[in-house]
């Protein structure tokens, strides 16, 4: 049987044959047949707006890989900056372009002083970090006008290396910033995620000490936030993308679109769902609510993952070896209850609810001191790697600029009434 679709037009009694390649029908074939009839498809949930070669996910079967690799063999074994060459480059490195990589990005970490002390510092006392963060990553065209030459491939990985690098040390400014607190400049003799976490937390020793389980707690979670498919923040970076606009300006669009609390704010409802419940007790009363209409469950179900979230079971572990170090966060007992009556009850497994990534990283971030104001930070900061990927692909691709096409519902054509005349 051949794999095709046939198409009829009952206005006319055409038929017409357009094939499936790759999971999908091309709708070149469509508008060849039917000029000027568009497929209504809000917010594309049948819709794929581009080929990629990035990110594998199969929503059903609970499975998510990076070029290949499943996320819990990248997670296990891997570092964030290696699973970022990989995604932008489509291999993993080699110990030469490893070293060479982790050189580049550790000699960029550094942000100009003006930006620091005239960009950052000119924002109110009370800024939100996410809002300061999208301004300075856009702020960084300024910086560096050559990020314009798109088609200069010495010029894009510049900017690929300056993104990733700088990212952790705008956040962390960011973060001091909001709190009163001084800049804290890069040591570039720690590792990507120690260094980070140095820039967050030192006050005034001469070298920070991470503890290695949250340094690679931390690791971990930039691994499995690096990217994630056609999500809202990455079509807008391969949208904005498309107008052939610089990376610092497409990425600050991708960051806008994060700050969104149905996209990466969902870690955050979830702490102050946990918080609103209060108590194990609550739980059974909770989930009653919510199956009669009355609230909602945050941290379970995906738009995509019909099945239990790779990364959440990922993540469940790491939250274990963190609350060994922290001590256990407090919402933890109640998030473990709501997880037992949820996953027991016929409501949410009829509807497939299983609990996602956000549902355990706001108590990773918490425990581990991150105020909820930052958890869209944390987000952003590997993302990035997700976000250039798809620039470059995009680029690579020759894209044509996105335009989408609309129904018109509007009124019909109507002659000006001037202002005295009108009722």
């Amino acid at each position: 049987m051949a794999d095709t679709f046939t198409i009829t037009d009952n206005r006319t009694g055409d038929s017409f044959e357009v094939p499936i390649e790759n999971g999908g029908v091309s709708a070149d074939i469509w508008r060849k047949h039917a000029p000027g009839i568009w497929f209504f498809d809000e917010a594309f949930m049948a819709t794929a707006a581009c080929e990629s070669s990035i990110t594998y996910l199969d929503g059903d079967a609970g499975i998510l890989r990076y070029r290949g690799y499943p996320i819990e063999q990248l997670a296990e074994h891997s570092t964030y900056l290696e699973v970022a060459y990989l995604l932008i480059h489509g291999n993993l490195p080699n110990p030469t372009e490893h070293e060479e990589w982790v050189r580049d990005i550790t000699r960029h970490t550094f942000i100009h002083e003006n930006m620091r002390k005239r960009f950052l510092e000119g924002f109110h006392y009370d800024a939100h970090p996410m809002g300061m963060l999208v301004s300075a990553i856009a702020a960084l065209s300024t910086f560096y006008p050559e990020a314009k030459e798109i088609d200069d491939p010495s010029s894009r990985q510049k900017q690929i290396v300056r993104l990733i690098a700088k990212m952790p040390t705008l956040a962390a400014a960011c973060h001091r910033f909001s709190v009163g607190q001084p800049f804290i400049y890069p040591d570039n003799s720690l590792d990507f995620p120690t260094n980070f976490l140095s820039m967050m937390w030192k006050i005034a020793e001469p070298r920070f000490e991470a503890n290695p389980v949250l340094a690679r707690a931390m690791d971990i979670l930039f691994i499995l936030h690096a990217d994630h498919e056609q999500n809202c923040g990455t079509t807008a970076m391969r949208t904005i993308a498309s107008a052939h606009a610089d990376p610092y300006s497409a990425a600050a669009g991708a960051a806008a679109a994060l700050y969104g609390p149905r996209h990466g704010g969902a870690n955050e409802q979830v702490i102050h769902m946990l918080t609103e419940i209060g108590s194990i007790e609550n739980v059974p009363a909770f989930v009653e609510d919510v199956k009669a209409g009355k609230g909602r469950i945050f941290g379970f179900g995906h738009r995509v993952y019909k099945n239990y979230d790779p990364r959440a079971s990922i993540i469940k572990k790491t939250a274990d070896e963190v609350f060994e170090v922290t001590g256990k966060n407090p919402l933890l007992d109640i998030a473990l209850k709501l997880e037992e009556v949820a996953l027991s009850d016929e409501y949410f497994i009829s509807r497939r609810l299983y609990p996602n990534v956000d549902f355990y990283s706001g108590l990773i971030y918490q425990a581990m001191g991150f105020p909820i104001e930052m958890f869209t930070v944390l987000f952003a900061i590997p993302r990035m790697s997700g976000w250039l990927a798809h620039w470059v692909e995009l680029l690579d691709q020759d894209q044509k600029i996105t335009r989408p096409r609309q129904l018109y519902i509007g009124a019909d054509e109507r002659s000006y009434v001037p202002l005295d005349q009108r009722p």
